[in-house]
């Protein structure tokens, strides 16, 4: 038998929201309808989703919520797009998903990309701490006005920072926030933040592209919303996607959901001890669900870890050069505490070593704007160059590898001797993930 444990977080159907799943037993397509008007839709005043909508704003303690079937990936663009005007510049941090550049793209936003502190024992990107971001804050504010700042929080592996902190350092230099949390569950309201986009796959019991957006207090325009809503999402929206945002949101906030997520939180806490007890290296991290595996403590490229363990019908989330994260979800099962164990020390056995050296962090100034204009830069003929003769150029477009969506280098971007140098590297590190060339503006 199969470990799935990726997302979607229902887990194949295991963690279904109760009133999703009584949906789905419906003849087929039964579900499959139009804006009629006792259905009606996002950005209609009555019917079923207008007051579902209500329903759920109320259950999250938010002012407005908005459902999405786009995904988080749009609702981030309309966001973008509700908070800064055409020719704006927006505070972006490099672990972003490449939607919020997408929506840069399409509402002639300026990115001002910032850096993040580096593990480099994982490889991985950490949440900032709060001088950090003040820094940033300071340096991106000498260069030109900013109409507003995103966090990711929690991250893809389950980090977090000091959300509340984060987001009132924000405020207090006069920025609307928005946040991240496709990997959340809508806490950063409670921290302040002004927009929160959540997707109802990745924590909760919902159905993959569906999502909700969620905004607070006045600094945000709701009409403005509605307005990039318009533009972006689909009018002819998917009713059971739209079912799937209320009941996700619903089945999370009910005893009975709430009692689901103790269950998994009790199997997730077990599996962790006894990993510890094993003594397989974990990531600490601030999502009890996501477990992370440090494989390069065990000297295992985190892709190499995947694909073995892929063949032994254990199928994680997101491998990476130095760690592998497993999505645990909302109905995980119980003999999971034995048995992932048992083919993680497998796994050390078969391919573990000594571990493997420290990552590089990527040489990147604290904050940076593209050389050329993103729109420009990733409409312009391109060709593709060898990494060793891009130096000098401009990037056309990103080079994402894996995680999904998460770009290394961004069009606009001019790449620099260091720059080359190290994605260099990171070709050895992700074996069949970043080619030989990358595409530069055509000169």
């Amino acid at each position: 038998m199969s470990l799935w444990l990726h997302l979607p977080a229902h887990g194949r159907g295991r963690g279904l929201a109760p009133e999703l799943r009584r949906l789905l037993r419906q003849v087929p397509a039964r579900w499959d309808l139009p804006e009629l008007p006792e259905v009606g839709g996002p950005l209609i005043p009555t019917g079923w989703v207008a007051e579902a909508q209500k329903e759920c704003a109320h259950l999250l303690a938010a002012e407005r919520c908005w459902f999405g079937v786009n995904g988080a990936s749009g609702l981030l663009q309309a966001s973008l797009l509700a908070m800064a005007e055409p020719g704006s510049r927006v505070l972006l941090p490099r672990n972003l998903h490449r939607s919020l550049l997408h929506g840069c793209l399409l509402g002639d936003l300026e990115p001002v990309l910032f850096d993040l502190p580096f593990d480099p024992a994982t490889g991985l990107w950490l949440p900032p701490p709060v001088p950090h971001l003040a820094q940033v804050i300071a340096a991106a504010q000498a260069t030109g006005p900013l109409a507003g700042l995103v966090l990711v929080d929690p991250s893809y592996q389950g980090l977090a920072g000091d959300l509340a902190a984060l987001v009132a350092l924000g405020h207090q230099a006069g920025l609307k926030v928005l946040v991240d949390q496709a990997h959340g569950q809508g806490e950063a309201l409670a921290a302040g933040a002004d927009l929160v986009v959540v997707s109802c796959q990745k924590s909760s019991g919902g159905l993959a592209q569906s999502a909700l957006v969620l905004l607070q207090g006045e600094r945000v325009d709701p009409g403005a919303m509605e307005r990039a809503l318009l533009w972006l999402q689909s009018s002819s929206p998917s009713a059971l996607l739209l079912a799937s945002a209320a009941a996700s949101v619903r089945h999370a906030t009910s005893a009975r959901g709430q009692g689901q997520r103790r269950r998994a939180l009790a199997i997730a806490g077990r599996l962790r001890r006894r990993c510890h007890q094993k003594q397989l290296p974990l990531v600490a991290n601030q999502d009890p669900l996501r477990l992370v595996l440090h494989t390069a403590a065990m000297g295992i490229n985190g892709l190499d870890a995947d694909g073995w363990l892929l063949e032994r019908g254990v199928i994680g989330e997101l491998p990476e050069p130095g760690t592998l994260t497993f999505c645990l979800g909302m109905e995980p099962p119980a003999w999971l505490e034995w048995r992932l164990p048992r083919h993680l020390l497998a796994l050390r056995r078969a391919l573990g070593g000594r571990p493997l050296p420290p990552f590089s962090a990527p040489p990147l100034p604290l904050v940076a704007t593209p050389a050329m204009p993103l729109g420009q830069a990733w409409r312009s003929p391109a060709i593709g160059v060898p990494l060793a003769d891009a130096v000098g150029r401009i990037a056309a477009e990103p080079l994402c590898p894996y995680p999904p969506g998460i770009p290394l280098l961004v069009p606009g971007e001019r790449i620099d001797g260091d720059r080359a140098a190290w994605l260099a590297c990171q070709q050895a590190l992700w074996p069949g993930q970043i080619a030989d060339t990358v595409k530069v503006v055509a000169t």
